[in-house]
């Protein structure tokens, strides 16, 4: 049988209420801590049907040292529920690299949710500098 056709068309629906981003470098690695690089606040009050869609990128240069990149996203801060990571990926210092890591919350709650996208170099012996980042989330 075939699928049935599209029949309705979002042309003219604003979304806007259901996505929220930042592109503002928050800070950069110290030494191997895990470190907040941006912080995303849902400031909207929209029904959650599913969860919340979320997307870090960070670019960055590799610190003294290090030997491996972690991004994570978490609520709240760097002792929230960690929402996705990408697992420790091998660096080398003082070179340039770029991390992607996406995941789903399906315990968020609106309004004031708090997301923040962390980076840790391992065994890092001089701050790393994160030169780009952006945390998007859409609510579904």
């Amino acid at each position: 049988m075939a699928p049935e056709p599209i029949t309705r068309s979002a042309l003219g629906l604003d979304l806007s209420p259901r996505v929220a981003s930042t592109t503002a470098v928050a800070a950069s690695p110290a030494l191997a801590a895990e470190t907040v690089i941006a912080t995303l606040t849902i400031g909207e009050d929209v029904a959650i049907a599913s969860g919340i869609d979320l997307v870090g990128f960070a670019a960055y240069t590799v610190g003294t040292a290090g030997v491996s990149v972690n991004l994570r996203i978490r609520e709240t801060d760097t002792s929230g529920t960690v929402v996705a990571t990408t697992g420790a990926t091998t660096a080398t210092a003082a070179d340039l690299g770029s991390l992607t890591v996406a995941g789903f919350d399906t315990a968020a709650v609106l309004p004031g949710q708090v997301y923040v996208l962390t980076m840790q170099v391992a065994s890092a012996s001089a701050e790393s500098t994160v030169s780009a980042v952006s945390l998007r989330a859409l609510i579904v």
